[in-house]
């Protein structure tokens, strides 16, 4: 059984920049029944500006491939601040099939690497790239997180494993989105005011497989080819800022 990862060309119908919003119209938390990242209080920094474009290709049956490309930059020109939390929102025409894919345990990655994952259970993949040194290859694997149906993000080149729960959104983000891919970037021996952010960081998610005689999609959309889908991160950074980017995508072949 083999998962097929479509890695599509990274244009967008619409990319929307993020400005920064006073903290008492700081964005709702998505999907806040999810686990929850360890206190840490907010440090003095640069001011984020980040900009988000997505592409929708549709595949075969109901499948589809979503490949995000979030960029980041600080608004003084320095290093972008480092993040807390991303949560990628899915348009509401996206449902996802977890239980159709083999998973690959944090265990296993973390004592004998990625390579190590069961074949099928590969849904993603991408580049991560920082203000200083060269991109780094991005992993997405289908797994188990607390019980509960996830994705985790790996680095290989570092040995980061990054946890993304797979949730409803919460009530005020239900006018256009439905479900929701959280993910927490926890604590470290780092400072939080020296913890660099990412400049860019490409991440698809979309893989096939063959399941109870049908071809079934990771991600899958109702949505027609041609369709406008609609597409949001919250983004939380150490400073306590919150941005969410929006992008538009046109689905396509």
């Amino acid at each position: 059984m083999k998962a097929k990862v479509v890695l599509a060309a990274l244009t967008a119908l619409v990319a929307l920049p993020a400005l920064a919003t006073p903290a008492s119209a700081r964005p709702a938390d998505p999907a806040p029944g999810g686990p929850q990242r360890p206190h840490e209080a907010d440090v003095e920094g640069t001011r984020n500006l980040d900009s988000l474009a997505v592409t929708a290709t549709a595949g075969p049956g109901r499948s589809v491939t979503l490949a995000w490309d979030r960029s980041s930059r600080a608004e003084t020109g320095q290093v972008p601040a480092g993040a807390r939390r991303f949560v990628f929102l899915f348009d509401r025409s996206v449902r996802f099939n977890p239980d159709a894919f083999p998973t690959c345990a944090r265990a296993l990655i973390e004592e004998k690497g990625a390579a190590a994952c069961p074949d099928g259970s590969q849904v993603g993949s991408g580049l991560a790239e920082y203000a200083t040194g060269e991109p780094r290859e991005v992993l997405a694997f289908n797994s188990r997180i607390g019980g509960s149906p996830g994705v985790l993000v790996v680095l290989p080149s570092n040995g980061v494993v990054l946890e993304q729960t797979l949730e409803h959104v919460s009530h005020q983000y239900r006018e256009h989105y439905r479900w929701a891919l959280d993910e927490i970037l926890p604590p470290n021996d780092t400072p939080p005011q020296e913890r660099a952010g990412t400049t860019r960081f490409r991440l698809s998610f979309g893989a096939t497989r063959e399941h109870r005689g049908r071809t079934v999609g990771f991600v899958e959309s109702t949505a027609r080819p041609g369709a406008a889908l609609r597409f949001g991160l919250w983004s939380e950074f150490v400073t306590g800022q919150v941005l969410v980017p929006v992008a538009k995508a046109r689905l396509g072949r």
